[in-house]
């Protein structure tokens, strides 16, 4: 497979497709090596070569956190070249097809513009389903054959990762691999079994050609999930009977990867600068991993659990560090809840301390409104603008929130915006989502109430009248390994019913309509994200069909349409006797072998079953954090044999000599 550069095919092209720029290659801090580096090393032995793709556009792909962090794991092994690949536009898409004299232009790696097709791994982060289509056009593009078992040796191992990899059912016929969990160890791993096999020949065995050799040695390692080497059969009303390993020595579950030193790999250390304008223009550092805060809904904190965090020198090591490098002047601390950092106080006071005078601005991207506090914003603004503040308090009502464990009260929200609003806040934006287990219009309606509540108090409290209160509102999507998993989905038209009649209520009202912003998305969109992240294999067939009905960039609202695949849930599912709705608004029973259930996440099912039964249940009690309190048995620490790891390490960051 010819590996050299197609830019001098590409960039005649360039002119007249939009955003050229981002083709182009080139970033501050990239890595650019030659294509057989480990020949230059000092041990010599065979490359492996990483294709790296983030599967939506530039802008969106290039800030990307995971592909950032692998990309320099990779390539600071000098036996080891990883380059960087995007979707590219339609436009560029269909110039491309068109080609050339030497036909078609493939797709291509943005750091040395090399096909993709000449590398041994595609590895894609999923941090979103929506994506899947993007993946076939890459693939197509590319030259490979879109089916795994299509595939020979010239084709690379299509490896998926991300947190949407925790259920790859719906892509399993497209993907040779998927990964669960951390992937700054496993693509090492995944590397040296690829170099060991490569050393020896790349030899294939008894009844296996070379590159199934290669599959079944990674899966046997016991940390990469090879679909095809896993048999799927349906009972009589649809639903699946068993899973069944095919080739021995392969687990009957793979478990996900955890790392539990954080501090040790303190990555991106040389965080890429974008040529283009991105979504995310700042430098970020993830502070802790892991949450336990035990929101039934949420699949990011029931996925990475257990709790880990950086230390505070660390974090000041890489915001140092990553500023320097980059030149970007904004630093937002990551994580899924990052005031809940034991020492986020400290990390706070202490790098506002460091920053004092200079033009670099902290943001803690989303905060929870009982982990909040005025003198944590106060540091956080101390040296820049005040921007909104964020709070996801999610359910409209009291009872709703119970039921999803996200214990906020109306009180804890009110005193924390008055706080806000009363130490010169004008903008906090509040998150909610519509379509919740047992959800009514009430529960819906009360968001109005509350938006009302928080203006009033903000305008007593600050003594102004141009306060705003942005309330965004997204569709509820139930995901694997949550104890949402079972429930039944909210179909788009009761969705977009409730939420209309929210929008007309605070709009009538004239005392505070004005003041009150209201975002949300259709319900349409939600409804084909349940599909694509509950499905199970057959679902690869409507992915197909709409895909090949035009289906690219189905994030972005502009590009998406439900009729396309409805239509294409039609063809893919003739003769299944299961339909669209059974994918999405079914209950599902505990009894019922799910399609992620043979993929380990540590959650026990029973514990997460238990966890469904309470939420149902009126007088159940919270679920606590088990960061402050006894463990409350959701499986993962004894099963993964881990714990949780959190401070105070009592250290605090002394300022920087040199500026």
């Amino acid at each position: 497979m010819d590996h050299e550069s197609v830019f001098a095919r590409l960039e005649p092209k360039l002119p007249s497709v939009q955003k050229p720029i981002q083709y182009v290659g080139g970033e501050l801090n990239s890595t650019l090596k030659s294509w057989d580096c480990a020949a230059e090393s000092a041990d010599g032995g065979p490359t492996v070569r990483w294709a790296l793709m983030y599967p939506d556009a530039y802008e969106v792909g290039l800030p990307n956190q995971g592909v950032q962090i692998l990309y320099e794991v990779l390539n600071e092994r000098d036996w080891i070249l990883a380059e960087r690949t995007y979707s590219v536009w339609p436009d560029l898409e269909r110039i491309m097809r068109e080609g050339d004299e030497h036909g078609p232009i493939p797709q291509f790696t943005v750091d040395s513009h090399r096909p993709v097709r000449a590398f041994d791994v595609l590895g894609l982060s999923f941090s979103t389903e929506l994506g899947y289509t993007n993946m076939l056009t890459a693939l197509d593009l590319a030259g490979i054959p879109l089916h795994a078992v299509d595939r020979t040796e010239q084709d690379p191992i299509v490896l998926a990762g991300g947190h949407a990899a925790f259920n790859p059912e719906p892509v399993a016929d497209f993907l040779d691999a998927a990964v669960l969990g951390d992937g700054e160890e496993v693509v090492l791993a995944i590397s040296e079994v690829i170099r060991e096999w490569r050393a020896e020949g790349e030899p294939g065995s008894e009844g296996m050609s070379p590159r199934d050799e290669l599959l079944r040695r990674l899966a046997v390692s016991g940390g990469v999930y090879v679909p095809k080497f896993y048999d799927v059969s349906y009972r009589a009303d649809g639903t699946i009977a068993a899973y069944v390993p095919t080739v021995p020595g392969v687990p009957a579950r793979v478990r996900k990867h955890t790392l539990m030193d954080l501090d040790a790999w303190p990555y991106p250390a040389k965080p890429l600068v974008p040529l283009a304008e991105t979504v995310h223009e700042r430098f970020s550092v993830e502070i802790f991993r892991g949450c336990t805060r035990g929101c039934r809904f949420c699949q990011a904190g029931m996925i990475t659990r257990p709790v880990r965090e950086r230390s505070i020198e660390t974090i000041g090591t890489m915001v140092e560090n990553g500023i320097r490098k980059s030149g970007f002047e904004e630093v937002g601390l990551l994580s899924l809840s990052s005031a809940d950092h034991t020492e986020i106080g400290e990390v706070a006071k202490g790098l506002a301390d460091r920053y004092e005078g200079t033009n670099v601005s902290l943001s803690l991207p989303s905060t929870r409104v009982d982990a909040f506090n005025i003198s944590l914003a106060n540091e956080f603004s101390r040296n820049g603008r005040r921007s909104g503040l964020t709070f996801a308090p999610e359910g409209g009502s009291e009872r709703l929130r119970k039921v999803i464990n996200k214990m906020v009260t109306e009180e804890d929200l009110i005193r924390t915006v008055a706080a806000a609003y009363s130490h010169g806040w004008r903008q906090v934006k509040l998150y909610f989502m519509c379509g919740l287990p047992t959800e009514t219009d009430e529960d819906v309606m009360e968001i109005a109430e509350l938006a009302k509540k928080v203006i009033a108090k903000g305008r007593e409290v600050s003594g102004r009248n141009d306060i705003r209160c942005t309330v965004s509102i997204g569709g509820f999507v139930p995901k694997p390994h949550t104890p949402f998993q079972w429930a039944a989905q909210l179909d788009h038209e009761t969705t977009d019913e409730r939420l209309r009649k929210l929008r007309d209520e605070v709009r009538a009202d004239k005392r505070y309509g004005r003041a009150i912003g209201f975002r949300y998305h259709d319900g349409k969109p939600g409804t084909i994200e349940g599909l694509l992240s509950r499905g199970d294999r057959r679902v690869g067939r409507i992915i197909e069909e709409s895909w090949r009905a035009g289906g690219r960039f189905d994030g972005w609202s502009e590009h998406f349409s439900y009729e396309r695949w409805v239509e294409a849930a039609a063809r893919g599912l003739e003769g299944t006797g299961v339909d669209l709705d059974w994918y999405t608004t079914r209950e599902r029973e505990y009894a019922e072998v799910l399609p992620w259930d043979h993929l380990d996440s540590g959650l026990d099912k029973d514990w997460l079953w238990a966890d469904w039964e309470d939420a149902l249940d009126p007088d159940s009690v919270d679920v606590e954090d088990c960061r402050w309190t006894p463990c409350y048995d959701c499986g993962v620490c004894p099963e993964l044999d881990l714990d949780i790891q959190v401070g105070p390490t009592g250290k605090q960051l002394r300022p920087l000599t040199v500026v």
